[in-house]
């Protein structure tokens, strides 16, 4: 096995899996390992689930792909399904989460020009992540992640994250027509956006006639014990893109917009070869349907709050340890110091986890995770991030 052919766009670890079951795995040398990562918050079904898999056999023994250049009676049924779920009016689908979060700058753009606007501003969130394409790279906050692919795009007003008053002081910029963020921005280090804030967002956004654009690719489809993130403030936003969970790791990405938003788009405005295609949405219909028989809601936010009071009582008075923050399972745990280490000593203590932003270790257990997975993770992390903490830093030369 060589990766000599692939582009080096990735520093993969030296493990590959071979098989799944529930929430853990087995690399092709037949070793386990508890997966507190779900392919980056995708496999909420966790691996190999009977219901899912006999839905893709089955639907791929019938039709794959035709495209929207015909109706779709699996895509229209998913549509229904999830915008019921989300109070929404309509969806776009598409391919990835970058995809959902360019339809919605698209969206925002649009409705920009169709209200006489003539350069669309959108105000984005630090440490935001939207994607990679030009577009979502431009709102993305991070200027690691843009170095090298300058210009970016314009018509992006960037705001500290979880500050009203940055907002309302952007409230009379004549170009202004959305506000694009997450309500808990993974990428930038599971960092929690409080109610009441967001609250006064929707409010500022009716108040101004600007889009509220909830970008829920990371946090949606039950990761924080509710279908949506948004949902714990009692909003309900004008357009939400989608991803990651939403297909249980078949690629499906979705744009769901309501009211006025929802009627921006007009045939030839927007679209995709292969977003949408019967094979993903009955996956996507799938994973929504045993989310709801299963309980997976109640169970996101009971294993969370039990891995994080697990982890408080582990780091209880541990120096280094500076916080356990997140919602259902969707979990950072900060330090004071890089740690990027940590995610090879996870696998050699047979657990699969992520380091995001230098110093978080962020858990995104699949939402199947059950009390025994829960009391495991607790028990195999915290002596590994006791250890590192306990290691002389290095002196940086100044």
């Amino acid at each position: 096995m060589t990766a000599a052919h692939l582009m080096k766009t990735y520093s993969p670890q030296p493990v590959a899996f071979a098989r799944g079951e529930g929430a853990w795995l087995w690399d092709t040398e037949g070793r386990r390992y508890l997966d507190a990562l779900a392919g980056i918050a995708v496999s909420g079904l966790g691996h190999a689930h009977p219901a899912l898999t006999k839905a893709i056999a089955e639907q791929a023994g019938r039709l794959i792909h035709t495209s929207n250049l015909f109706r779709v009676a699996e895509q229209e049924r998913l549509a229904e399904k999830v915008c019921t779920l989300a109070g929404m009016d309509n969806a776009f689908f598409c391919n990835s989460g970058a995809e959902a979060n360019e339809c919605a700058i698209k969206i925002a753009r649009l409705h920009g020009h169709q209200r006489g606007i003539e350069n669309p501003s959108i105000v984005v969130m630090e440490k935001a992540w939207h994607g990679r394409t030009l577009a979502t790279l431009s709102a993305t906050g991070s200027r690691k992640a843009q170095a090298g692919f300058e210009p970016l795009m314009g018509g992006f007003l960037r705001v500290p994250y979880n500050d009203i008053g940055a907002i309302e002081r952007l409230s009379e910029h004549p170009s202004v027509v959305a506000v694009l963020l997450e309500v808990l921005q993974g990428e930038g280090g599971i960092h929690v956006a409080d109610r009441e804030y967001l609250r006064k967002v929707r409010e500022l956004c009716d108040r101004r006639h600007w889009l509220l654009m909830i970008d829920e690719v990371q946090s949606g489809i039950g990761r924080t014990g509710k279908w949506f993130a948004h949902q714990w403030s009692d909003i309900v936003p004008d357009v939400m893109p989608l991803a990651k969970g939403l297909g249980s790791g078949v690629p499906i990405g979705a744009c769901l917009a309501r009211g006025v938003a929802a009627q921006v788009f007009k045939p030839g405005n927007h679209g995709t070869t292969f977003g949408g295609g019967p094979l993903v949405s009955v996956a996507a219909l799938t994973t929504l349907e045993a989310i709801e028989k299963e309980g997976l809601l109640a169970n996101a936010a009971r294993q969370g709050e039990a891995i994080m009071q697990g982890l408080a009582r582990e780091f209880s008075g541990v120096a280094g340890v500076k916080e356990i923050r997140g919602k259902g399972l969707m979990i950072g745990v900060e330090l004071d110091r890089p740690c990027g280490d940590l995610v090879r000593r996870g696998l050699e203590a047979g657990i699969v986890i992520n380091v995001t932003a230098d110093k978080v270790i962020r858990l995104l257990p699949p939402l199947v995770f059950g009390d025994a997975e829960s009391k495991e993770l607790v028990a195999r992390l915290a002596p590994l991030v006791k250890a590192f903490l306990a290691e002389p830093q290095p002196v940086v030369q100044g």
